[in-house]
């Protein structure tokens, strides 16, 4: 048996002058630790930082001896990854880019009873005399951009329901006459829309009214010679996500928006009835805002467009009464979100199903060839048939 112990001075210097050095004698190396196998991600995995419902287990390994990783595995990793980066990356852009741009002043909104038919132009005025004071704070500010926009607001013919111009803004306007209504329509927009992109997702409105009004003219709904009274809500009564930020990517702000849409849809429904059919139609991110809601609402139809998912597996899973109809256009890059639910780092990230998939359940309608902004352009396929998804006209809804 070989004692190795540490030599003395004495003996090295000995061993310097007595002996020249063999490479084949030298005392090999300690072994190093083995290289992890290759296809170990450098991010955490999804076993470890994330679980996700539903899936199978990814291995299948037999005892000391590890096996390739599936299909599936190598997607989910790679979904973490990006997860990750997106969420580090907006975690660094979001805080910066609020930073940069200090909050503007304006009036608390006004304090109004729900409206009822008697009360409805009391509130257009209230609210746009509010829009024109904050249009007033927001020059003082030095913001002009917000300044033109409250003005606009405060304009004789717009009607809101509802207006607050602090933060990023929420607006609840009619296009229409609310108050003889017996078709109407709410619309429920995505991420990026705020008081300053309010023109983009009014126009959508103004358009579909436009729609309805032509139908209208044409003849009536089933066939009928009377005419229906129609109205179009454009609600942005919650803070929508930024589209590169960490809540997009999460229900947060859907769970938050879904209490303020259901109370609206029961004042909504004192105003017009309970006959009066009223229809959701749910756009993008407002698609998992509307899916949160819908359990028990109030409407006749839930129309889910360009929609990242729900949050449901299905349509039973919505619990609503409502008839369920989905769409997607052929150009909306939407489709290549993947349908999944993971728990990263105790964050839901991700919202399920595809409401276009058989297994979802829904009517699924034609959109056309649009892309993901194009439901609401005038002319196009996905138009006309929401406004006979509004009207009630549903054999005349062209299916996908």
């Amino acid at each position: 048996m070989e004692l190795r112990g540490k030599p003395t001075a004495a003996g090295r210097a000995k061993a310097t002058r007595t002996t020249p050095p063999d490479p084949a004698r030298e005392r090999p190396s300690p072994p190093q630790p083995p290289e992890p196998p290759e296809s170990a991600p450098s991010a955490p995995s999804v076993h470890s930082a994330a679980s996700v419902h539903s899936a199978p287990s990814v291995h299948s390994a037999q005892p000391g001896e590890p096996s390739p990783p599936t299909p599936r595995a190598r997607f989910l990793r790679r979904l973490s990854r990006t997860l990750l980066a997106a969420l580090v990356t907006a975690a660094v852009v979001v805080p910066v880019s609020a930073a940069a741009r200090p909050r503007i002043p304006a009036p608390t909104p006004a304090a109004l009873a729900p409206p009822t038919t008697a009360t409805l132009d009391k509130a257009y005025m209230a609210n746009r005399a509010n829009a024109a004071e904050a249009s007033r704070m927001a020059a003082a500010h030095g913001d002009r951009t917000r300044a033109a926009v409250d003005r606009a607001m405060a304009a004789p013919s717009r009607r809101f329901l509802s207006f607050d111009g602090r933060g990023q803004g929420l607006a609840v306007e009619v296009l229409g006459d609310l108050a003889h209504a017996d078709r109407v329509a709410v619309l429920v927009p995505g991420s990026d829309t705020t008081l300053e992109t309010y023109g983009r997702f009014r126009a959508g409105a103004a358009a579909l009214q436009d729609r309805l009004n032509s139908l209208d003219h044409r003849h009536g709904t089933h066939g009928s010679t009377s005419r229906p009274h129609t109205a179009v809500i454009a609600w942005l009564g919650y803070e929508t996500p930024g589209t590169v930020s960490t809540t997009v990517l999460t229900t947060g702000r859907a769970e938050d928006a879904a209490p303020p849409l259901k109370g609206f849809i029961r004042e909504l429904r004192g105003v017009v009835g309970e006959k009066a059919h009223v229809s959701l139609l749910c756009h993008s991110y407002g698609t998992v805002v509307c899916g949160r809601a819908a359990r028990g609402l109030d409407v006749d139809d839930i129309a889910l467009i360009g929609s990242p998912g729900t949050g449901a597996d299905s349509v039973s899973a919505l619990r609503t009464s409502a008839r369920i109809w989905a769409a997607r256009g052929a150009d909306d890059w939407i489709v290549n979100v993947p349908h999944v639910h993971a728990d990263l780092f105790g964050t839901t990230v991700g919202f399920g199903a595809d409401p276009v998939s058989p297994a979802f359940g829904a009517h699924v309608f034609a959109a056309g060839t649009g892309g993901h902004s194009d439901y609401f352009k005038p002319g196009s396929v996905s138009l006309d048939n929401l406004a006979r998804i509004v009207l009630g006209d549903t054999s005349e809804v062209t299916r996908a």
